[in-house]
């Protein structure tokens, strides 16, 4: 047969961005700028809980993980100091981490519906995870120039998951750095300006939804501020939107987006 051999598909941009993805997680967990969180983050990890003797502390700032063809971004506050703080994974061996990953699992986005340590074989599928905060602060309270110092990662790995049409903030704080690295990167939003709530849902211009949610923190799951089919319910919700993006046409006449 006469011709040139058909041309391989061109991955030049998803392996730049997979490199992309490690360099920030590289530059995130090298990261030295809050002398506060990194003297408490490396204090916890010498000083550990009598159940945690004999482990091996993390003890850095923690990079998001995940699926990089995501179409869900999941945000929490910060790593917990006895969790990610830990194991090197965000909401991984901690409580708020046991009620997230369930979620995830019922909901078709996580493989399975623990997370104990970095190599448990979690995997998350169409879903990336990471923190407004990537270091555990005291009393899981950043300040305000601690996150403003944090927001520039966000905005990064935010730029590096294009498929992302579903955000789910967790607790009101991730909900605001939200908001600010939106519109760091030049994303319109709505006027009024979104409020907090649990199940708020706010579509952006930009043709991302922006779901608010609880965080399932101890302090709202032993309340019963939240419970579980809230949670599951917040990401029912990101599983329907999810799949009316992929049926709906692009135009007339148009196959259904994948």
């Amino acid at each position: 047969m006469n011709g040139s051999p058909p041309s391989e598909p061109d991955v030049r941009p998803c392996t730049a961005r997979s490199h992309a993805l490690e360099q920030l997680r590289q530059d995130i967990t090298t990261c030295r700028s809050c002398s506060r969180l990194v003297a408490w983050r490396e204090h916890v990890a010498r000083h550990k809980v009598r159940r945690f003797q004999t482990e091996t502390y993390w003890g850095r700032p923690v990079p998001g993980f995940g699926d990089p063809q995501a179409r869900l971004l999941i945000i929490g506050l910060a790593p917990a100091a006895h969790g990610g703080n830990r194991t090197g994974r965000i909401f991984t061996g901690d409580r708020s981490g046991d009620w997230l990953f369930r979620a995830l699992h019922r909901a078709g986005f996580a493989n399975q519906p623990t997370s104990i340590h970095r190599e448990d074989g979690l995997q998350l599928t169409d879903s990336y995870l990471c923190a407004a905060v990537r270091c555990a602060p005291p009393d899981n309270r950043p300040l305000p120039e601690e996150a403003d110092t944090c927001l520039p990662f966000l905005v990064r790995e935010m730029g590096l998951l294009p498929k992302v049409r579903v955000i789910v903030a967790l607790g009101q704080f991730a909900f605001e750095q939200t908001l600010k690295a939106l519109r760091q990167q030049g994303k319109l939003l709505p006027k009024p300006k979104p409020r907090f709530a649990h199940d708020a849902r706010y579509e952006l211009e930009s043709g991302i939804t922006l779901l608010g949610s609880y965080h399932p923190s101890q302090q709202n799951t032993l309340t019963g501020r939240l419970t579980e089919p809230m949670l599951d319910a917040i990401f029912t919700t990101a599983r329907h939107i999810l799949d009316s993006h992929a049926i709906a046409p692009t135009d007339a006449g148009a196959t259904p987006a994948g």
